[in-house]
């Protein structure tokens, strides 16, 4: 009777369990719904792509027009120098400028693109000590759209250096926090300790290139709004060029 008895619940569950059917115009009616759907899905898609790419493309050409405008730009302005050279008169009490890149670069002249290596400023907002000549206010004028520059007094340069001066030794960038390596290095030319190398930087003298080398550029400190309110920062740090004596104001401002 058991036996049975389980039988009987096994059949009422299959019957349970059966699919009710459904008419066949209502399958074609979801089938065809369905295909429709995805048709819909894959124009967008491609709606899509196609919009991207013209994006892409108005870009890029937007990008090389201002490419090939600053390069115009550059050549002109580099012409104008050498036929009518407008050279700034450096003080006779000035001979150490410090040169803070605050601009790209983006399509300048091969010209600009190798003053600003031989400046050692590849990286924007960093800055490097330059001994001032009237024989090389000439690579001063050929970047001056892209940096700014002025005379520090004693007290910018001994903050940048105590605070940011590295040296790269044996392929390693290290603080100058040591007076051997510094005497190791610059021995030779009478350096032993960092006050001796401040002293050199701040007051240049026959040695100054080679000192200068032994310096990394300076990676400037900038502030947390300036990737998103570019143009407002740019307007606290000033126009690029010669601002005078206000290059100390910035060099507290981004040290």
């Amino acid at each position: 009777m058991s036996g049975s008895h389980s039988i009987g619940k096994m059949v009422e569950e299959e019957q349970r369990r059966k699919i009710p059917l459904v008419p066949e115009n209502l399958l074609k009616k979801r089938k065809a719904y369905q295909a429709l759907k995805a048709t819909q899905a894959k124009q967008a898609l491609l709606q899509r792509k196609e919009q991207r790419k013209g994006k892409e493309i108005r870009f890029k050409r937007l990008e090389w027009f201002t490419r090939c405008l600053a390069a115009k730009r550059d050549k002109v302005r580099l012409t104008r120098l050498e036929v009518k050279p407008h050279g700034l008169e450096v003080p006779d009490e000035h001979s150490l400028a410090f040169v803070v890149r605050i601009q790209r670069i983006n399509g300048v002249t091969l010209m600009v693109q190798r003053t600003i290596a031989r400046l050692r400023l590849q990286k924007i907002f960093s800055g490097v000590f330059f001994k001032v000549t009237p024989k090389t206010m000439k690579t001063l004028r050929v970047v001056e759209p892209y940096v700014t520059w002025g005379f520090p007094n004693l007290k910018s340069v001994r903050e940048l250096i105590l605070k940011r001066g590295q040296a790269k030794v044996k392929n390693k960038i290290i603080p100058l926090t040591y007076n051997t390596v510094i005497e190791e290095h610059l021995g030779k030319f009478g350096v032993v300790c960092l006050e001796d190398f401040i002293h050199e930087i701040a007051f240049p003298g026959k040695n100054f290139q080679a000192i200068s080398r032994f310096l990394c550029p300076f990676h400037l400190s900038v502030a947390c709004h300036a990737t998103k309110n570019r143009v407002g920062f740019l307007k606290e740090v000033g126009s690029p060029g010669y601002p005078g004596e206000r290059i100390n104001q910035l060099i507290r401002q981004l040290n």
